[in-house]
């Protein structure tokens, strides 16, 4: 009977162990699976991201190709009619003087007439308000005449400027200061003179009306983790706008996102929420797994006695070796044990006496 018991003892611990098994099985199966499900979610919303910054790409190409397309036609019908506009009458006549001038001052005229430029520097040379045929000059040495030629440098090297701090309503209302960083330099130096007042204002202006119309379309959380994408859209705009001036942006950064006093606060509490969250739950989940490994402990120690008195010792060795000064007595369990059956057994006298006792009584 005992032996039966103990069988069917087993046997329902060992259902139990299964279930327990096949539980865990399906719950990290599930598991799994929605890790599988969001893995593959991910890639199409990474996909889709792809294809739009591609059509977005194309798009300025063909923006690109048709502004260059534009600027080389108006190049050909410029050069086409100062080629065919001649210079007048007048025009000869005092480049005629000019140069009767230098002859009869020579040599004293070459210092008025010879000019350096820097390997940086290009020089943009027009004669009696015309632009001189050939391009810029430079760099080296170049001649004007110096009553009818005026000349204008232009520093090629990259430039850099602090965008002020802007105060941006983003899609989901939240007010946010963001300042950030423009590098930009000239690409074409007949562009810069000929097209735009004032290129360096012009593009720091375009700068922070740009940042503002980037910015008022992405949400605080976007703004926050996506200052890389936020940047390689705002460069593709403004080199898109920029293009025909003759500047090239080379590189935008966002410096600081100032956020209200109130957001930050709330958002530390959100994380300090979600990090004791999560701090409960993996203290949850170890105590889970503790239990679970108690269990089989206990049960591999009530199969075998001596398993007990093993760990009674391993753990007399573990105190006597971190604390030294504490003296140990130690005791049998078996005449504990011994005690407590003889303590059980007079309890069941005494029980029996009160019996006997209740039916004389009675």
């Amino acid at each position: 009977m005992i032996s039966s018991s103990r069988v069917e003892k087993e046997e329902v611990l060992e259902k139990e162990e299964w279930g327990d098994l096949k539980k865990e099985k399906e719950k990290r199966h599930e598991e799994e699976e929605e890790e599988l499900f969001a893995e593959v979610d991910e890639e199409e919303e990474e996909l889709e991201v792809e294809e739009e910054e591609n059509k977005t790409r194309r798009r300025r190409r063909r923006r690109r190709r048709r502004r260059r397309r534009v600027g080389s036609v108006g190049d050909r019908k410029m050069k086409r009619r100062s080629s065919t506009d001649s210079p007048g009458l007048c025009a000869f006549i005092l480049t005629l003087i000019s140069y009767l001038l230098i002859v009869a001052t020579f040599p004293f005229s070459l210092c008025l007439c010879i000019k350096v430029v820097q390997e940086y520097e290009r020089a943009v040379i027009f004669r009696l308000g015309r632009l001189l045929k050939g391009g810029a000059k430079g760099p080296g040495i170049f001649f004007i005449v110096p009553c009818i030629d005026s000349y204008r440098k232009v520093d090629l090297r990259t430039v850099s400027f602090d965008v002020p701090p802007q105060e941006v309503l983003t899609h989901d209302s939240v007010t946010v200061a963001v300042d950030g960083v423009i590098y930009f330099s000239i690409k074409d130096a007949l562009r810069v003179v000929t097209a735009v007042a004032d290129y360096s204002h012009s593009t720091r202006l375009l700068a922070a009306t740009t940042l503002r119309n980037v910015l008022g379309t992405r949400n605080l959380a976007e703004i926050l983790s996506e200052r890389e994408s936020i940047s390689a859209t705002m460069q593709s705009s403004l080199d898109d706008a920029t293009d025909p001036w003759g500047v090239k942006v080379e590189r935008v950064e966002i410096k600081d996102v100032r956020l209200p006093v109130q957001l930050q606060r709330a958002m530390a509490a959100e994380a300090e929420a979600a990090r004791e969250a999560r701090a409960k739950v993996i203290a949850a989940e170890g105590e889970q797994r503790a239990s679970r490994a108690l269990k089989e402990a206990a049960e591999v120690i009530n199969e075998s006695p001596a398993a007990l008195q093993l760990r009674y010792m391993q753990t007399l060795n573990a105190i006597s070796a971190e604390k030294n000064s504490t003296i140990i007595f130690p005791l049998p369990i078996d005449l504990l044990s011994q005690y407590m059956k003889n303590g059980n057994s007079k309890n069941g006298k005494n029980g029996k006496s009160k019996k006997d006792l209740l039916s004389d009584d009675e």
